[in-house]
């Protein structure tokens, strides 16, 4: 591991970037404070820096470690060879927390975040002290329907440039099928360059992406979500009531699946709640730290 020089505007929220050397590759996160491990997990083409609103926010004695995941915002190409399937990013996180000696961690995800989430749940629960899941593909929704048309460009030579590339203009940025109903309010102009710069200047990083994008399968969540059934540690589901992309009903059926897990409803806010509402979510997130862990409130 070793620090690696960071100008953009997210040090300060969330720490420096580091590098940790896993067995797909170089993985850059950022890992702050001190306490209860906390690892946020964060979609496709966000980085660490998705998390800048939230992690500064929460009360509670946390260390908050923040990867950049193979998931098209990262700077650094994976492995040429790497595995890049949602299992196989999902097996990079007890990677990364034994580089940290970390035994276990609370796991907080979101949109394709949640899906490594609960396959971490899933196939190392050892590993995962409490769960905390806001919006995410779940069962047949992986991916989204109005967000498919990203894998079939994935199969396209060129596709993915000319993708990024349109989306740096702000009319389309707000497209449905871009991020228009992620977020409620438009996000600033330099943190959409956070997203999307490595995708438009690193040939490696479109790589990745493109394998990611191919690697999608259904097969996954619904998998995950059912052998959610035997993960018995304290969970807590906070959803955006009014989510265009990850309906409400799927929220209520995971809680029903789930035999230790409370549901809040977010309103106000859309997928991206940590962009949406970062104080609420905070909030929900340190009442149920401090339940998890018998800390004072």
């Amino acid at each position: 591991m070793s620090d690696v020089a960071d100008p953009d505007p997210f040090q300060e929220a969330l720490g420096p970037l580091r590098t940790a050397w896993l067995s797909s590759g170089r993985l850059r996160y950022r890992d702050q404070g001190s306490g209860v491990p906390v690892v946020f997990l964060a979609g496709l083409v966000l980085p660490s820096g998705f998390w800048r609103r939230l992690v500064p926010t929460l009360t509670q004695p946390i260390r908050a470690i923040v990867p950049d995941l193979p998931l098209g915002a990262h700077t650094v190409p994976m492995c040429r060879d790497a595995d890049l399937s949602p299992t196989a990013i999902a097996d990079l996180i007890p990677e990364l927390l034994d580089t940290l000696d970390i035994s276990e961690a609370v796991i907080v995800g979101n949109d394709t975040g949640g899906v490594i989430a609960k396959l971490l749940a899933t196939r190392h629960p050892e590993r995962v002290s409490a769960l905390v899941l806001t919006p995410c593909e779940c069962f047949e929704n992986f991916l989204p329907p109005i967000y498919r048309y990203l894998q079939v460009l994935a199969h396209l030579p060129g596709a993915l440039w000319l993708l990024v590339q349109s989306i740096r203009f702000s009319p389309i940025r707000r497209l449905p099928i871009a991020f228009g109903w992620l977020t409620k309010q438009p996000i600033d102009k330099h943190v959409y360059d956070s997203y999307l710069t490595p995708g438009r200047t690193s040939r490696g990083v479109r790589r990745d992406t493109a394998k990611v994008l191919r690697a999608i399968r259904r097969h996954y969540t619904i998998q995950a979500d059912a052998g959610l059934a035997s993960f018995d540690r304290p969970t807590m589901i906070a959803w955006a009531s009014e989510d265009r992309v990850f309906p409400y009903r799927h929220a209520e059926a995971l809680a029903k699946i789930l035999p230790n897990a409370k549901l809040i409803p977010i309103t106000d806010s859309y997928t991206y709640i940590p962009e949406d509402q970062p104080l609420v979510l905070a909030r929900h997130i340190d009442q149920f730290i401090a339940q998890t862990y018998s800390l004072d409130t």
